[in-house]
């Protein structure tokens, strides 16, 4: 069974053999980054032997062992890492975007958090694992398993910021036009959770921690071995890279100054140096890397060998307005197959990143970046014959939608019009996800076991 659950749906219309090699070539990149499977790879128990990737533990001296994690690939990762310890796992907690119905672990506790935006049981999922953490002692090893989302995922904020003033700063943040570095840098320095802030908590109390990642940071090389120790930064569990002058930065030059509460603003102009983030941590703490976002179109540069078919990977650091990547994309699509240039058609073209989607107050539209991309690739498409193309978030879901991403190709200007869908509209009310549901062009996957942020994928045949 592949990761996409509606492939016939998407396969039953427009440039149906242009599809065909996307949804194939997705699938095949989809099962070379799953998180399950690496981590069980990365570690083991043999006898009273515990193993994780170059590091090991004799079990008879460990004290407990506690697991806690959260982020959009963490059922996966939490699911393997009980599959590993079984009844060795002490305590555990998470924190999920998606609760699926075969998703099964040990002695651990599971709550659905709330991501683009928190929500309350995020915030007790928070809560519980400050309160397990606070029982850890010299001897004990924690696990997490941190994956992109769990800023949201996993909310506690600050003395004096209430857990509604948070949700209201991330959906300003979000319909900012912020890249997400620059949202890190105000959401983390208002967290307890955070920044490093759990890591710091561990230590505090002489407990070790090991932590298993998937990196969700745009500007980062590809993976060269996940089994060895790796300098990690941001996330609830690793150093800091921002500083609270950067969150200050973000709300100047995004004029946010008006529409943030107050009670933020106060804690993050208020001259305190306990208000900064961790920035670097003693012994205790290894960090693990099973992948980053590169790692998407490292497989599917191998996925596209094993079919045979010509590829080249544009980008991995591809930023911007999601609109204007998929114009950009289309107009890549017509040199490809009318010059041969920068690669001969047939052909893949990869690229990862984040894309974002500025949204004006009031516009209530369902989708996310990777259909608003994908349906500006479907504007300009009309003039490339065959030319079809799929924006997907890697862990499943795009913005306010269930769905991946969308699929679209050169005739689906022309399903829309036909359906009496006025693009232009579509794009002004943001509502790429209603648009591209009617059409049967959003990919539908849950739980993808991996969080690599955006990946897209453009196939150009021959010119007939």
């Amino acid at each position: 069974m592949g990761k996409i659950k509606n492939t016939e749906s998407l396969l039953n219309h427009g440039d149906r053999e242009s599809r065909k090699k996307i949804t194939e070539l997705l699938e095949r990149m989809w099962a070379k980054v799953d998180a399950y499977h690496l981590i069980k790879e990365l570690m083991s128990v043999d006898g009273n032997c515990l193993t994780i990737g170059t590091k090991r533990w004799d079990m008879d001296k460990l004290g407990n062992i506690y697991l806690f994690g959260a982020g959009k690939a963490c059922n996966a990762m939490a699911m393997a890492v009980c599959d590993v310890l079984k009844e060795k796992l002490t305590e555990g907690v998470i924190s999920v975007k998606i609760a699926e119905d075969n998703d099964t672990y040990i002695n651990t506790r599971v709550y659905v958090g709330g991501h683009p935006l928190p929500n309350e049981e995020g915030y007790r999922a928070a809560e519980d694992i400050i309160q397990m953490i606070d029982k850890g002692k010299p001897g004990d090893l924690f696990i997490s398993v941190i994956s992109g989302g769990s800023s949201a995922l996993l909310t506690c904020p600050k003395e004096g910021i209430t857990l509604q003033e948070e949700i209201q700063a991330q959906d300003m943040l979000l319909r900012s036009g912020a890249k997400i570095e620059e949202i890190n840098a105000v959401r983390r320095h208002i967290s307890r959770t955070n920044g490093g802030r759990l890591a710091e908590q561990v230590l505090k109390n002489g407990a070790e921690i090991v932590n298993i990642i998937v990196g969700d940071g745009v500007g980062v090389k590809p993976t060269v071995d996940f089994k060895a120790p790796f300098q990690f930064f941001g996330t609830p569990v690793a150093p800091d890279k921002t500083t609270i002058q950067d969150a200050r930065d973000c709300i100047r030059n995004y004029q946010l100054e008006d529409k943030l509460p107050e009670s933020i603003l106060k804690y993050l102009y208020e001259d305190n140096p306990e208000h900064e983030t961790p920035k670097t941590f003693g012994e205790g703490v290894t960090h693990f890397c099973l992948n980053n976002v590169p790692d998407s179109c490292e497989a599917a540069v191998e996925a596209a060998g094993e079919m045979g078919i010509s590829s080249m990977v544009f980008s991995t650091f591809i930023e911007g307005e999601s609109r204007e990547a998929g114009y950009f994309f289309a107009s890549m699509a017509r040199e490809i197959q009318a010059n041969h240039r920068p690669i001969k058609a047939p052909c893949f073209v990869f690229c990862s990143g984040e894309t974002t989607t500025k949204v004006e107050d009031g516009c209530r539209g369902t989708g996310g970046p990777s259909h608003e991309l994908a349906l500006g690739f479907a504007h300009g498409a009309r003039y490339t014959a065959g030319a079809a193309l799929a924006s997907v978030d890697t862990e499943g879901t795009d913005g306010t939608t269930r769905y991946a991403g969308a699929l679209t190709d050169s005739q689906t200007l022309r399903m829309l019009s036909e359906k009496g869908i006025n693009i232009f509209d579509v794009f002004r009310t943001h509502d790429c996800g209603g648009a591209l549901e009617c059409t049967q062009d959003s990919i539908l996957t849950g739980n993808t076991g991996t969080n690599l942020c955006d990946f897209n994928v453009m196939y150009v045949p021959e010119a007939e």
